[in-house]
């Protein structure tokens, strides 16, 4: 289109469009009718022009972001059935989560380890092992989700203990390429603010940053959790690159950009009316490829309350395919660009998640505050707001706790426990606990059945 159509229009001011907005509500208060406030402390606006994008927001070029898959190995073979139908299916990447040693040939027969962008999220810590299977994949393409703080966060204790954790985690970033995978789904899942979740997160990965130095810069990869707040989740990915960035750059490192793989959130996921489930996921999942995701991971829509079955992994799966073949979203990760909403809040969620990072690292960084439990704490009162508000009905779970189907029977399909446990065991410290909102709610119903 000719730019000389635009010279035919007058330009506008933001001042003109606000004072238009206030003849127009009659006497109603503009900051009182229309400005709302985020739990993220961002004041939001019925509009927004040129003069709200304080920085460009740029992505340096367009690219195809990956499918991925994840699958528990428990047996290698069934393990390597599913990987291998999955990629047959759509899928280019896989994520493989163990608990223990496993035979990693078995597991990757017939998949091409030079084109299937691999995963690997250990729960436990064996350098040694870690080195094998990089080795034997010798791979840019794969990636070690090993984080020895995450384990401390989640379950409160070392994996052995401070000193042997970090001997062995120095074992595996030395030997293993990508081997530094910061697992911020926690934080999301455990109810964390997005401005929370972006400070812990550079909080959480400069602790390696300061034990390591700035050479292993270029093996971190990131794991975010995706909520259903659509702008500011595509929003919080963007600003998370910018973050990044920014602290590498204080390091005189190369600004190598994030990798980061995205899965949505379990928190506003629901066991009544879970078919309501897949819109969640859907919306998530864009703001996870608008955002600039490398990697997406869906959840299937039962996965709260069933096992692992082909049924649902093939729907999540489907999902992304028709977002990325059939929605022209192929390659998306530059369409949010220039839009002065998304561009304005994303500076605004850097700054303040600046802020917090800020002051944590004032106070001798993220592992003292989470040992002193200051980290926790303030998790357990957003958490707890935002439960406030689902309670109150401020935010809506459609099925749950607005229109639930009062004969919508789930006790008897319930196949893995779906509330949160509390493990009776002695820790170091409080753990960062992952609940859902719907938890009381459907424990009450399903006692009722």
């Amino acid at each position: 289109m000719s730019s000389t159509l635009f010279n035919h229009f007058k330009t506008t001011s933001a001042a003109a469009w606000k004072q238009k907005i206030q003849v127009d509500l009659k006497g109603a208060d503009y900051n009182e009718t229309l400005l709302w406030k985020t739990d993220e402390d961002i004041v939001v606006k019925p509009f927004y022009t040129k003069e709200d994008r304080k920085n460009s927001i740029s992505t340096e070029s367009k690219f195809k972001f990956n499918i991925s898959q994840s699958i528990f190995i428990d047996d290698e073979k069934i393990a390597n059935y599913i990987a291998v139908n999955a990629l047959e299916k759509g899928a280019n990447a896989i994520e493989f989560i163990a608990n223990k040693k496993f035979d990693y040939e078995l597991l990757l027969k017939k998949v091409d380890t030079k084109k299937t962008i691999l995963y690997f999220r250990f729960h436990f810590l064996d350098a040694e092992f870690c080195k094998e299977i990089s080795s034997h994949i010798d791979s840019e393409n794969s990636f070690i989700q090993v984080d020895i703080i995450n384990n401390l966060a989640q379950t409160g204790n070392w994996f052995t203990n401070l000193k042997a954790d970090h001997l062995e985690f120095e074992k595996i970033v030395t030997n293993c390429k990508n081997s530094i995978g910061i697992d911020a789904t926690l934080y999301q899942n455990a109810g964390a603010t997005i401005t929370q979740q972006l400070a812990y997160v550079l909080a959480h990965a400069n602790e390696y940053l300061n034990h390591f130095g700035k050479d292993i810069a270029h093996k971190f990869h990131f794991n975010f959790a995706v909520g259903s707040n659509y702008f500011f989740e595509i929003a919080k990915i963007k600003a998370f690159r910018v973050l990044w960035k920014s602290l590498l750059k204080e390091y005189d490192s190369e600004n190598k950009d994030a990798h980061i793989f995205v899965q949505p959130t379990l928190r506003n996921k629901t066991i009544y009316d879970y078919n309501v489930n897949m819109l969640r996921t859907t919306s998530e999942c864009m703001s996870g490829i608008l955002g600039g995701a490398n990697t997406i991971n869906n959840i299937s829509y039962d996965s709260v309350f069933h096992k692992k079955n082909e049924f649902g992994e093939r729907i999540s799966r489907n999902q992304l395919l028709i977002l990325q073949q059939e929605s022209s979203l192929e390659e998306a990760n530059t369409f949010a660009n220039g839009s002065y909403y998304i561009e304005s809040i994303t500076n605004q969620l850097a700054e303040k998640a600046l802020q917090i990072f800020k002051d944590i690292e004032k106070s001798s960084g993220f592992l003292k505050q989470l040992k002193e439990g200051t980290i926790q704490r303030k998790i357990d009162e957003s958490a707890n707001k935002e439960l406030d508000k689902f309670n109150n009905k401020e935010i809506i779970l459609l099925g749950t706790n607005k229109q639930p189907n009062k004969d919508d029977r789930m006790k008897n399909e319930i196949e893995i426990y779906p509330f949160v446990k509390i493990k009776p065991i002695k820790t170091l410290l409080s753990p960062v606990i992952k609940r859902r909102l719907a938890e009381a709610i459907e424990t009450k119903k399903i006692n009722a059945e």
